[in-house]
């Protein structure tokens, strides 16, 4: 006898679930539908360098201890940059250079709105001497390059 109250109930969930699909037309609900993402700026706009700094150290993705001249007893440097606005997806890359010879090529991935990264370069005895980091974006231009020399 208790059955009967739940069989009722059910029914009604159900009939109320196919009338609402034959009135709805079958149709999608819009929820379903997934929007194109917003635009946050001009497509292919290239993002906009704020700030670039030689550092010791990296800390809650800030420069610690920026610098000209660093201690090779470090035995690492990082390359700092923070951009804002970044307009879409996007690479940079930090080419590390010691004495005029390319050493590295770190490629970064930005994202939008804005974005900090970094990166690093581990140094040896023999990494004495003039350095230089240039930013350059995805179509080859330098932003900025980062003069600096590392010693005793």
């Amino acid at each position: 006898m208790d059955k009967i109250p739940e069989m009722k109930i059910i029914s009604g969930i159900y009939t109320f679930f196919l009338v609402s699909l034959f009135v709805g037309g079958f149709s999608i609900p819009r929820a379903w539908v997934q929007e194109p993402a917003p635009v946050i700026g001009p497509v292919s706009e290239p993002p906009v360098l704020i700030q670039a700094q030689m550092c010791e150290s990296i800390e809650r993705f800030l420069p610690v201890n920026p610098a000209v001249v660093f201690s090779i007893s470090l035995g690492r440097i990082y390359c700092f940059t923070a951009f804002d606005p970044v307009y879409e997806e996007t690479v940079v890359y930090h080419r590390w250079y010691r004495q005029d010879r390319l050493i590295s090529n770190a490629r970064l991935v930005l994202n939008p709105p804005k974005w900090s990264s970094f990166s690093s370069m581990q140094l040896r005895s023999a990494d004495k001497g003039p350095w230089r980091v240039e930013i350059v974006d995805g179509r080859e231009k330098v932003l900025k390059t980062l003069r600096f020399g590392i010693s005793d």
